[in-house]
């Protein structure tokens, strides 16, 4: 799983095989955010205060993170 962007000890991270969307890692905790319509699928173990930072991180990088997805999904 690349790493895609790392802010504030969060790691953004994009599974090629998975469907449009990233994980977010910090510590022993990790959320997997939707990027297409930005959504939180999972959390395991952030607060509501780190989720509300983590959709802002995401929405801040969103260009960025869609234009990734493109380039790994389109080369398999």
């Amino acid at each position: 799983m690349p790493t895609v962007i790392r802010v504030d000890g969060y790691t953004i991270r994009i599974c090629i095989n998975d469907h449009t969307h990233v994980h977010v890692l910090k510590a022993e905790k990790e959320a997997r955010i939707t990027i297409g319509e930005i959504e939180v699928m999972d959390n395991i173990d952030f607060t509501s205060k780190e989720l509300r930072r983590i959709i802002e991180i995401v929405e801040s990088h969103h260009e960025e993170l869609l234009a990734v997805w493109d380039i790994y999904h389109e080369s398999r």
